[in-house]
């Protein structure tokens, strides 16, 4: 991370399903000010270019403006880092391929660079969190869906294309759920937070016990409900999360068996999930891991502030831009 006295800040943003939120961010990884559109809200990628902009520009006056920026960094869901571009993204309202750093580049004048969400979370873990020293490591992001970050001898993993590293779209259970993605049975559509309030609806048909999460109308059930269900005891609740981290675990075992990683780091709404989730997820790992990888890969949660979390690791991005 090389620090330009001249220009001494990044821009960092990330474009969820829901949400963007964007900010600037300090070499030390202080988030000094953010704000945020709705992606949803935008049918025309031009529109919300322009929303974000509308927004970006007040925050770049109270800095000192546009040249005070070193780079920014873009974590969208389908980024390709060697074009700047989201291509197909199924969770985003903007089919085929959009070339987005171009379009924010030509806006704002500031060099841009764009990654999938999942990879600049890694960049983010190595830059300002837990993976600081950690030359091998998996990030794995659990959110509206289940996005990795592959990091090995110190580097991202881009394969050949830039779209390597869909440990989400590992394929668990071949008859399984429908995916967004068009397959039947990707891991994502089990443990992403989707996935848990997907099972929550499966678990209340299948099974006839009491449980809080029965007061909720059964459409409108999220993953934070079934957390505050499990917290007070629940037994459905503490059962879903029994399953979800069990199939997050076996999935984990085949990724240590791919890298042998020094660690794998759970970031996301559902990794705050803490014990629920993490004990399920360590007994499925020390049940099915190989003897030659027994104990060496440790599970880590994000040590990335989780307001803050997505705006860092995209802006982390943001230092190493090519003017």
């Amino acid at each position: 991370m090389t620090i330009n006295m001249e220009k001494p800040y990044v821009v960092g943003m990330d474009i969820g399903g829901t949400n963007t939120v964007f900010g600037i961010v300090d070499s030390r990884g202080n988030v000094l000010v953010s704000d945020s559109v709705k992606t949803q809200e935008y049918d025309k990628v031009e529109d919300y270019v322009d929303a974000v902009c509308k927004k970006l520009l007040p925050l770049l006056q109270q800095v000192g403006g546009a040249e005070k920026i070193k780079g920014m960094g873009v974590g969208a869901p389908n980024g390709n880092y060697y074009n700047g571009t989201i291509e197909f993204a199924p969770n985003l309202p903007w089919k085929g391929i959009i070339p987005l750093a171009a379009m924010f580049e030509e806006k704002l004048g500031v060099p841009t660079a764009l990654t999938n969400d999942a990879n600049a979370a890694a960049i983010g873990e190595m830059t300002y969190g837990a993976a600081r020293g950690l030359k091998d490591f998996i990030m794995i992001t659990l959110g509206t869906g289940v996005g990795s970050g592959i990091v090995i001898n110190g580097q991202l993993v881009y394969g050949h294309d830039g779209f390597a590293g869909e440990l989400g779209h590992v394929i668990v259970n071949p008859e399984g759920r429908q995916c967004g993605c068009g397959r039947k049975g990707c891991l994502e559509t089990y443990c992403s937070a989707t996935g848990v309030a997907r099972t929550a609806r499966e678990f209340l048909v299948q099974r006839t016990e009491p449980s809080l999460l029965r007061n909720i109308p059964v459409e409108d059930i999220v993953s934070k409900d079934v957390y505050d269900a499990a917290v007070k005891g629940d037994k459905l609740a503490l059962d879903i999360f029994e399953y979800t981290g069990t199939i997050l675990g076996e999935a984990l075992v085949n990724f240590i068996a791919f890298s042998s990683p020094e660690a794998i780091i759970l970031f996301g709404g559902l990794a705050k999930s803490g014990d629920y989730l993490m004990k399920p997820i360590q007994r499925a790992i020390d049940k099915n891991v190989l003897k030659i990888y027994e104990g060496k890969t440790k599970l880590l949660l994000s040590q990335l502030k989780d307001a803050d979390a997505a705006v860092l690791g995209a802006s982390a991005l943001g230092w190493e831009v090519k003017e």
